[in-house]
Formats: C-alpha cells, sequence, structure tokens
C-alpha cells in the first residue's frame, strides 16, 4: 500500500506541475505575494516608432504569420485591446500558455496583463521612444507570486523564460521593422 500511494502521489505532483507549467492551472491565492521585476535589455531599432509599433501590434490586429499562428491566438479582438493566448515552449518539452489582455497605445506603449497562466499575477509595458536614429524598445514588467518562500521559489523558475521570450520577440520585431524600413539588420 505503500508503494502505491508514493507513486499515486508522484503521479499527481507532477500532474499538477505539469499544468501550473502549462498554465492550465493557475493558483491565485493572495496569500503571502511577492513581486519582482521582470527585465529585458532594451533594443535599438532603425525604424519609425510606427513602424515598430505595427510590427509589434500586426499578430494582433492584423494578419497572423504562419509562424505567429503558432505562438499566439486571439480570443477576442477591440479596437484597442486583445485578449490573447501566448503559447511558449519551456524546459521539458512543456508549452506554457498565458492568457493576457493586450492594450495597445498608438504609438508609444503596448501593455500586457495576465489572466491566466502559471503565475497569479503579471503586468508588462513595450515603450516604444523617438531617438535620432529610430525607435528605443523598452520593457518593463512586474510578477507576482503566492506562498511566500515558495512562490519565490516558483518565480525563480518562470522569470528566466518568460524574459528570454520577450527578449526574443524584441529581436525579431528589430529584424521584421528594419527590413520594412528597407535598411540592413544590425547586430
Amino acid at each position: 500500500m505503500g508503494i502505491l500511494r508514493t507513486v499515486t502521489l508522484t503521479a499527481a505532483a507532477l500532474a499538477g506541475y505539469r499544468a501550473l507549467v502549462r498554465g492550465d492551472l493557475t493558483l491565485d491565492l493572495g496569500v503571502g505575494r511577492r513581486t519582482r521585476p521582470l527585465v529585458c535589455l532594451p533594443v535599438d531599432i532603425e525604424a519609425s516608432r510606427e513602424v515598430v509599433f505595427d510590427v509589434i501590434a500586426q499578430p494582433y490586429l492584423g494578419r497572423m504569420t504562419r509562424a505567429q499562428r503558432d505562438k499566439i491566438d486571439v480570443v477576442e479582438r477591440g479596437s484597442d485591446m486583445v485578449l490573447a493566448a501566448h503559447r511558449t515552449p519551456v524546459s521539458g518539452g512543456l508549452v506554457a500558455t498565458t492568457l493576457e489582455t493586450v492594450r495597445f497605445e498608438r504609438p508609444e506603449r503596448i501593455r500586457f496583463r495576465l489572466v491566466r497562466g502559471p503565475v497569479p499575477f503579471v503586468v508588462e509595458q513595450f515603450v516604444l521612444t523617438e531617438t535620432g536614429t529610430g525607435t528605443r524598445l523598452e520593457y518593463a514588467g512586474e510578477m507576482g507570486t503566492d506562498l511566500w518562500g515558495l512562490g519565490d521559489w516558483w518565480g525563480d523558475r518562470v522569470a528566466p523564460p518568460w524574459e528570454a521570450a520577450v527578449q526574443a520577440a524584441f529581436a525579431s520585431v528589430k529584424t521584421e521593422a528594419e527590413r520594412l524600413s528597407g535598411l540592413p539588420p544590425r547586430g
């Protein structure tokens, strides 16, 4: 009976972990909530702020490419806001799915707010600032987890792939915006 119980508890824990990682289960207890900043390096893009904004907004408000359809599913669309599911590959072959509102404040800001995902709270924004040579794309984000130290531990697992996904998105936006502007991509 002891082995069967151990196997059952292990299987349940593994299933719970996978559901949490995939975003199928969100634990929003509001107890012991701690927040942490999410960090992504700014990117300078040799394209106008309007072009950069359009590149970011295009999969939400316009037509998606095939590659974008594998990552984003717009659930509901309004004139300046969408509800979208974002799929991000994470460790162990799992795919994390978040459901987020995305609000567009043309041409300087795009805001994201987590509705459902592997943590109970995330707010983010992309800020587009004109520079002498184009646009600076900056990121500000905050993630919240519950249950004090356990939440801190979980946030340490969730934050790095989250930040890496944003950094990869910034690189893609830079490449596409500079391509549309007719400029050669720079590192």
